[in-house]
């Protein structure tokens, strides 16, 4: 199968990744710092070793402000949740996955303010205008780095600067940026950082991470054991115990602690130009194709390896089952879970069929994908 959906979980991912976490499962599968024994020590040194390589990633200064999850949706959950109360204001954009949202909505009921900025329809979004709806009782903005459905890379830097003149929390969703764009707390001024570790950190499903500057302080959503205090009948307030409850998912950590360590020795930017240079070429090849629409910037400046396409008005998950059974290409087709990106962009009642692409797709595969869509097109 040609796998062109990366954006959803990257596939396949390097041999370190499968090896290391096989062996984390068969040579050492043992709880971490739950026991003083040598498989429990080897287990938490993997763990250490995977939120220090982390931290080199994204220049955190302190591995400990590194809380490790079961997935960018987990992390996002723990910042937003555990920041946000009654009577906060908090900015988001028109292009951000559900995951952010829903949980903005649901603390809406409960009496949190929440404002909306609309990006435009190649799903760009102007830091003025979330200046503009700045207010007193701002507490956070929060946005995506990369929008999962047009691959619009959005002005994070920027943005970052408006928030720490304001004095306001500022999150990033890192689910589609992570391991491909560079992403640096310090330089971008980000207080919270969410990432999942399955899709371009090239770990394991089950796994991500949060970020958290230090003097911000989160409600934690989970309390239990921890391997530390355990005489106290309260949850310890040390970084990252606090919000590391109950027996984390070891193998796919240490998995992923080499997925970023394949990364680092390659070379994010590496990664990145041959992603962009498969992306390019996709784009503008599709433009010749008639009858098929293309969204967002269309140009790599702007856009990460995400590309979403219809093929005139034919129902998008219509062509995506075509892709899948007559030319075995793996695509996603209808909403993403973005519904008001969707709205932005003009395609809610149609949805989309994207294509993303990572590392280990080959000029090829974005030939035969281009010959695949250029016949659908000339038969529907």
């Amino acid at each position: 199968m040609i796998y062109f959906d990366n954006a959803a979980t990257s596939f396949p991912k390097p041999e370190v990744v499968y090896e290391s976490t096989l062996e984390a499962m068969k040579d050492y599968g043992a709880n971490p710092g739950r026991a003083g024994h040598k498989l429990a020590l080897r287990a938490g040194r993997g763990i250490y070793e995977a939120r220090d390589v982390l931290s080199r990633l994204f220049n955190i200064k302190n591995p400990m402000n590194l809380i490790f999850t079961y997935n960018c949706t987990d992390s996002l959950n723990l910042g937003i949740k555990g920041l946000l109360k009654k009577g906060d204001h908090v900015i988001t954009t028109s292009m951000e996955h559900n995951s952010v949202l829903r949980p903005l909505k649901h603390l809406e009921r409960e009496g949190v303010e929440v404002t909306i900025i609309n990006g435009d329809t190649k799903g760009r979004i102007n830091p003025l205008d979330i200046e503009k709806n700045i207010r007193e009782n701002t507490k956070m903005i929060i946005m995506t780095h990369i929008s999962n459905l047009t691959g619009t890379i959005m002005p994070v830097k920027k943005v970052g600067e408006i928030a720490k003149k304001h004095g306001i929390i500022y999150m990033v969703d890192g689910a589609q940026s992570a391991g491909v764009y560079d992403i640096d707390v310090e330089d971008m001024n980000i207080d919270l950082l969410a990432f999942p570790g399955h899709k371009g950190l090239l770990g394991p499903q089950g796994t991500g991470g949060l970020y958290v500057r230090d003097g911000i302080s989160l409600k934690e959503l989970k309390e239990g054991g921890t391997g530390s205090s355990s005489d106290s009948l309260y949850q310890p307030d040390i970084m990252p115990d606090k919000y590391e409850s109950g027996t984390p998912n070891s193998p796919g950590i240490i998995g992923l602690g080499n997925g970023v360590n394949y990364i680092l020795e390659k070379g994010i930017s590496n990664i990145r130009e041959h992603e962009e240079k498969l992306t390019s070429y996709f784009i503008e090849e599709l433009l010749k194709v008639d009858g098929v629409k293309i969204y967002g910037p269309l140009d790599i400046k702007e856009q990460a390896p995400v590309v979403s396409i219809n093929i005139r008005d034919e129902d998008s998950s219509e062509i995506s089952y075509i892709l899948d059974e007559e030319y075995n290409i793996a695509v996603r087709s209808g909403l993403h879970c973005a519904p008001l990106a969707h709205k932005t962009i003009g395609t809610f009642k149609q949805g989309v069929i994207r294509f993303s692409f990572g590392v280990f797709n080959t000029y090829e595969e974005i030939e035969l994908g281009i010959e695949a869509i250029k016949e659908i097109s000339k038969e529907v």
